[in-house]
């Protein structure tokens, strides 16, 4: 059984033939210990199989160590996407991106293929600002939030615009063991550099606001 309806994968495959690049989706498992992989890597091989530019190439965290440690893959379901050169965006997803938080995945690879986030000019300026100073975002989500995506967006649009920058969407639920250690109670809540966090989908001006706060206190 599919995950997507008919009508769905009809509106997802005409999105998709309107990206002009290729986007190779790299798909992180493991045999034992992950109830959502299997069921992850139906969901990406039926959305790649709606466009040639679509690739889904699949590693085991366990086999394929060395490429899993390259990507900062250490839990899995994860997902990495690659632009068409092979540059990793920054892009990260650990937890299947299903409910709500596929339209995250769809845009990203919209962004990815299309070789633009349509952020701000002021925004990507500052981004611009930041010094190559690493950072890392970790945005917790659930799949029934309606409020999330959003959040995800923006910490991925950031992603992708800046190399200094990873964002993690990381599906609570599915790592509670994180979630305790972040004293997640409500979603999305934004984690940055574990310096500043926030609760709540504040826009792109917000994160970026956090993210240079986070940096004063390195």
């Amino acid at each position: 059984m599919g995950f997507l309806s008919k009508q769905d994968a009809q509106e997802v495959k005409r999105r998709l033939d309107a990206v002009p690049g290729k986007v190779k989706i790299l798909l992180f498992t493991r045999t034992l210990g992950c109830d959502y992989c299997g069921q992850e890597e139906v969901l990406l091989n039926e959305v790649a199989n709606l466009s040639d530019n679509l690739e889904v190439e699949v590693h085991n965290l366990v086999e394929d160590k060395e490429i899993a440690d390259k990507y900062g893959i250490d839990k899995v379901p994860a997902i990495v996407l690659l632009d068409e050169q092979g540059k990793d965006s920054g892009v990260r997803f650990f937890g299947i991106p299903a409910g709500y938080e596929f339209i995250s995945l769809l845009e990203d690879i919209e962004d990815i293929g299309r070789g633009s986030t349509l952020l701000s000019e002021e925004i990507s300026s500052d981004l611009e600002g930041l010094d190559n100073k690493p950072i890392h975002l970790q945005v917790f989500v659930t799949p029934n939030c309606p409020y999330c995506p959003s959040a995800v967006r923006a910490a991925h649009k950031f992603a992708i615009a800046a190399d200094n920058i990873r964002a993690d969407m990381i599906e609570a639920t599915e790592f509670p063991a994180l979630s305790r250690e972040y004293q997640v109670a409500s979603v999305p809540k934004t984690v940055i550099n574990d310096k500043a966090e926030f609760i709540g989908a504040q826009g792109e001006e917000a994160l970026l606001m956090y993210i240079k706060q986070a940096l004063l206190e390195e």
